[in-house]
């Protein structure tokens, strides 16, 4: 149950108590050979460090101890119920993680089932299924999906937490009703108190005993108290709000509650078009020069069609009195910014939230700023950003795709590449959107047209995105983008070296890649020269599954030619005369022939050439007799398959043995 429409978790990617979307900033730049690599860390590791930084973080809630009793049984599976907030999922993800299991990733399963969703799931896997957002009228279809995972898991002894939407206990199936649990919220000022700590923030418990975060602490939701902790950490690293705890919590507290009114007041003293212009300009490019603030905001007003200020240039307000009439400050680097933490955050959202009919136009703008000659890199990955959280929000993912299919035409030169990127990846890692990201993706693989910047994106969202979380779905969207670009394309290579890295690294993903390349639904010569690299030993990271692997020899074997095949059989013979091919490795070569003569008899004169070729560099002693008695039991092997019985083997092995 790994496939595509399962996602593999390392963290909550979200709130660390109620799973209800943090935002994570992934940065994309242009790397060596023009493919689109990460900035930074990986994105496993950061995963990783999330998965830490939840452990590190959660309090757990009274009665947690007795449903992780419950859930420690092979096969158990548990339905989380409980107040919008509670922290529900983040309890679902700790439950998985501190089960006795001692490897294996967390994976999380869809609602819907989805394309090659397996039934096969070992004792070792942990599940995740949550269903917090599904609605009345598609709950009892989840359900049902909810039952066939629930037989799945006992069946074969694995885990399985959901987390049921709230307020439809009522139409709860009663077949499911022995398995539900409550979890109640854990107290608020403990939540907050540790998340500060594992941030580093200092402060006495007594600073956390005013009414505006008393009130917090009641009746927030957990993702509310894991930003506010954030909130405070940026007052204080930004240096610009006091040196103490109580001014960082005071501004902290004031941008988590009083901004959504404070915009609203400016917007209403505010109601020139050209002032408004320049607000959100402002907003969406915070932290940038002021000449690129101005630029993004002539933008606006020329997709809002506001007739130019014919005024003359020398008659008109200064850039330092229009920003002061914003309250924007000038940095002395000439960055404009606002004077409040997270004010930024609050004029966005209060626009988009606001200004519904001018959402499609605000998409619009965003994708043409990308090209004011003023933005640099990161200009325009913060811009970015900053749009695909407000699309998201707003309830319009399909805006990403829009932006993602234009910056990647042709007409944009491959400029833009890194951009379409990182909004690819924020929807795909959105906890709401992330499973019509991967439908999108799917889609765009398939289609008749397929630019090649797209296809670029595409690669690199599949490898380092989507592999990471649902490596079946990677697998499928990687094959189809191999099978259908030429191989000479580099993207096609980038995309096929990807595929093979998935698939060397795992058994299922192995299996899963064998099987449609031998119904052969795409052209022959690229179905085989797949099969025939998936075949090649050195990359390969686990024992292959046998049986795949065998049907993938004989494919191999009966449809190319010897040249093709018989290094990669050297190769084979190699790896296990260095005791890394265990031993059923070679019986799989003999097997994959189906008892064909002119192929076994291939086999044998390849492994006596093999065992008289002294291997280039080789240095430890004894290893010639390896090859030889490696090649000796392979060929008995041979006969054995030919009938023949056992025929002494050797240097003179070809001239002594006629084959009948």
């Amino acid at each position: 149950m790994s496939g595509p429409g399962g996602t593999s978790i390392f963290d909550p990617r979200g709130p660390l108590h109620g799973g209800g979307g943090d935002q994570h900033n992934y940065y994309w730049s242009s790397g060596a050979g023009e493919q689109l690599v990460r900035g930074g860390a990986a994105r496993l590791e950061i995963v990783r460090e999330h998965r830490l930084r939840l452990t590190q973080c959660y309090i757990r809630p009274r009665g947690y101890s007795r449903i992780a009793r419950r859930l420690a049984r092979p096969g158990s599976v548990v339905i989380l119920d409980g107040a919008p907030g509670a922290g529900r999922r983040a309890a679902a993800t700790m439950l998985l993680e501190e089960t006795s299991v001692s490897s294996g990733r967390i994976e999380e399963l869809p609602a819907v089932l989805e394309e090659g969703v397996p039934d096969d799931p070992s004792s070792d896997d942990r599940y995740l299924l949550d269903l917090s957002r599904v609605g009345e009228g598609d709950y009892t279809a989840a359900q049902r999906t909810l039952m066939r995972y629930r037989s799945l898991v006992e069946k074969c002894g694995a885990r399985m937490v959901a987390v049921a939407p709230a307020g439809l206990e009522w139409m709860l199936d009663a077949e499911l009703t022995s398995l539900t649990a409550i979890v109640e919220r854990p107290r608020g000022r403990a939540v907050l108190s540790r998340h500060l700590r594992v941030r580093q923030v200092p402060f006495i418990y007594e600073q956390l005993a005013t009414d505006e975060v008393g009130h917090l602490l009641a009746t927030a939701p957990m993702r509310d108290l894991d930003r506010l902790a954030d909130l405070v950490l940026q007052a204080r690293v930004s240096a610009r709000y006091g040196t103490d705890f109580t001014h960082w919590r005071d501004e902290a507290v004031a941008a988590a509650t009083n901004w959504t009114r404070q915009v609203a007041g400016q917007l209403r003293d505010h109601r020139d078009v050209r002032e408004r212009a320049l607000l959100l300009a402002a907003a969406m490019t915070h932290g940038s020069a002021a000449d690129t603030v101005l630029g993004a905001a002539d933008g606006l007003l020329e997709m809002l069609r506001y007739p130019k200020d014919e005024t003359p240039a020398l008659a008109r307000e200064g850039v330092g009195e229009q920003l002061e009439r914003l309250s924007l400050i000038r940095d002395d680097d000439g960055r404009v910014r606002f004077a409040r933490l997270a004010y930024d955050s609050a004029v966005r959202q209060h626009f988009w939230e606001n200004f519904p009919e001018l959402r499609q136009g605000f998409r619009d703008w965003a994708g043409r700023c990308m090209a004011l000659p003023e933005l640099g890199p990161d200009d325009r990955a913060r811009l970015a950003n900053r749009f695909a959280e407000q699309a998201l929000a707003s309830g319009r993912p399909e805006d990403l795709c829009v932006l993602a299919e234009r910056w990647t035409e042709p007409a944009a030169d491959g400029r833009l590449r890194a951009e379409a990127a990182a909004i690819l990846e924020l929807g795909l890692s959105h906890e709401q959107y992330g499973a019509r990201f991967r439908v999108r993706v799917y889609e765009w693989v398939r289609a008749p047209r397929l630019t090649p910047d797209l296809a670029r994106v595409l690669t690199d969202v599949c490898r380092h995105v989507v592999a990471v979380t649902h490596p079946e779905q990677a697998l499928v969207r990687l094959r189809y983008l191999v099978l259908r670009l030429k191989p000479s394309e580099t993207t096609a290579q980038a995309a096929r070296s990807a595929l093979l890295e998935l698939a060397r690294g795992n058994r299922r993903l192995y299996a899963r890649l064998v099987n449609p390349l031998l119904q052969r639904k795409w052209p022959k010569d690229r179905c085989l020269g797949l099969l025939a690299e998936l075949l090649e030993p050195a990359a390969l990271k686990i024992e292959p599954p046998w049986l795949e692997c065998t049907l993938a020899w004989s494919a191999v074997m009966v449809g190319t030619p010897p040249a093709v095949w018989t290094p990669v059989v050297r190769r084979w013979l190699a790896l296990s005369a260095h005791g890394r091919l265990s031993g059923r490795g070679l019986g799989v070569l003999v097997i994959a022939t189906s008892g064909d003569r002119e192929l076994l008899d291939q086999l044998y004169a390849t492994a006596c050439e093999w065992a008289e070729t002294r291997p280039p560099g080789a240095m430890r002693p004894g290893l010639g007799e390896d090859r030889r008695r490696i090649a000796d039991a392979f060929c008995r092997d041979i006969d054995i398959a030919l009938g023949i019985g056992d025929v002494p083997t050797g240097p003179d092995a070809r001239t002594t043995r006629d084959g009948t």
